[in-house]
């Protein structure tokens, strides 16, 4: 959002939305001194005393999701446990199994009993980490793809035929003309979301030419 500030100019009150943070998914406040307390370090505006919590704090975070990704049962295990999952042999480990809506920490806790020598502010923290990961994985690899596209031509692209975008980014777009996806990600206003679906508009069409010129 500071990029947008120094670098794309601003045409209206600036109003910060989430929607507009390219990886807002990691953006929690659950863990903003997971992800803010190593930085502060080394600028040296943390104390010690807090510097030495944040340390025993990831410590125990990551044992614990250590020994929750080695924790395994199979489909047929699970049923044991009352706990539904496709019959597919795969063998989940507790980490997964607790991305799923309707497990939580006292389900997978009576599976394994050694999960309770973990604190419950850890568990809560390892809960949240488990549910987001399927969606952070997803979103690194739309960010995989939008690097990219970034180089993706928008030339003598109609904006007004391209279906889900906006009219704020249809309006943006015919406005500036960017040449490149790349470009487009630039302005104020174009959304992570729109550029995606620029991208899979540009990649449909080129698979189109494709199918007509060999046709």
């Amino acid at each position: 959002m500071i990029d947008d500030l120094v670098t794309r100019g601003i045409t209206e009150p600036y109003r910060m939305f989430t929607s507009r943070a390219e990886y807002r998914l990691t953006l929690r406040a659950d863990n903003a001194d997971q992800r803010l307390t190593d930085k502060g370090i080394a600028l040296g505006c943390v104390g010690q005393a807090r510097s030495l919590r944040h340390t025993a704090k990831m410590a125990a975070l990551n044992a614990a999701k250590a020994l929750a990704k080695s924790l395994k049962l199979t489909p047929n295990e699970a049923a044991r446990h009352w706990l539904a999952l496709n019959k597919d042999g795969h063998r989940r480990s507790a980490f997964e199994l607790l991305a799923y809506p309707e497990i939580g920490w006292a389900e997978i806790g009576g599976i394994w009993p050694e999960l309770s020598a973990i604190e419950p502010a850890i568990a809560v923290h390892l809960e949240i980490d488990a549910k987001y990961d399927v969606y952070l994985k997803r979103q690194t690899a739309d960010v995989d793809a939008f690097r990219r596209d970034e180089g993706l031509i928008l030339t003598d692209i109609d904006y007004s035929a391209v279906p889900g975008l906006s009219n704020e980014a249809r309006a943006k777009l015919e406005s500036s003309r960017p040449r490149t996806v790349g470009q487009a990600g630039r302005l104020d206003g174009l959304t992570p979301a729109a550029l995606g679906i620029l991208a899979a508009y540009l990649r449909r069409e080129a698979r189109k030419k494709t199918a007509v010129a060999s046709a």
